[in-house]
């Protein structure tokens, strides 16, 4: 006869959990490459970043402190020069520029040297076109450049990305087709945005779509490789945390827990 267990212990145990298989090793060679790879991820951006950040910051400075006199420049009184001085100077400069240009005196004295500007040939054209350019794009209440729209270029069949601008003038709609709704559109070159080809286009024949001009942007610059929310950055992003994942683990550090 079978012997039978004591009713206080259960007829059937659970059971048991398998071991964790050992960790797998990683190579000398496969660490250092993905050493290799998180530092490009973590360094490339920052380095491009601080590099344009202080050409930026250099040229300013370039430009406006030649302008200042040199008693005035605490450079002159230290053994070195302190970067940057010369971009506060001019925030300041176009900050109170504008202050100034807001009341009525302002507004006279800008008055008087566009007149002299008017009457002077060459220049008189050149500054006008760029102050309407300058408006047109800083203006608070402009609508050019903050739609994006597909159009079918340089074929049928195939569709690029393009900035909406203004509407036709009134003699270039004319010209086109009277009573019709064409619309000025720029379309960026990759992956140099500010170069492109600039066109008029019936308003049909062009799609908005519903994505940022930073975005768009983006996406001509990369060459369609950083899509608008893309999932694909998404898995980057999960596969650098991975990767510093097994790093730890080949270092026998505990997993980093997101929170």
């Amino acid at each position: 006869m079978a012997p039978t267990l004591p009713p206080s212990l259960p007829q059937s145990l659970p059971p048991a959990e398998p071991e964790a298989g050992p960790r797998p090793r990683v190579s000398a060679r496969g660490r250092l490459r993905t050493y290799f790879l998180t530092g490009i991820i973590v360094s490339g951006p920052l380095a491009i970043t601080i590099y344009l950040t202080w050409w930026f910051i250099s040229l300013i400075d370039g430009w406006v402190k030649p302008l200042v006199p040199a008693s005035y420049l605490p450079d002159h009184y230290l053994p070195f020069s302190i970067p940057g001085l010369g971009l506060v100077i001019a925030f300041v400069a176009v900050t109170l520029l504008g202050f100034l240009t807001a009341n009525l005196v302002g507004r006279s004295v800008v008055e008087f040297g566009e007149v002299l500007l008017a009457r002077t040939p060459v220049i008189s054209g050149l500054y006008k076109g760029l102050r309407q350019i300058f408006e047109t794009l800083f203006s608070a209440n402009g609508t050019s450049f903050r739609t994006v729209g597909l159009v079918e270029f340089p074929v049928k069949g195939t569709w690029s990305v393009v900035f909406l601008s203004a509407p036709a003038a009134p003699d270039v709609q004319n010209a086109l087709a009277p009573g019709g709704d064409h619309v000025g559109v720029f379309l960026p070159c990759a992956p140099n945005p500010t170069t492109g080809f600039f066109f008029y286009l019936p308003r049909a024949d062009i799609v908005e779509i519903a994505m940022s001009v930073d975005d768009a942007a983006k996406l001509v610059m990369s060459a369609g490789v950083i899509q608008p929310d893309d999932p694909q950055a998404r898995e980057s992003q999960a596969k650098f945390h991975a990767m510093a994942s097994t790093l730890r683990a080949a270092h026998g550090a505990p997993p980093k827990v997101d929170a």
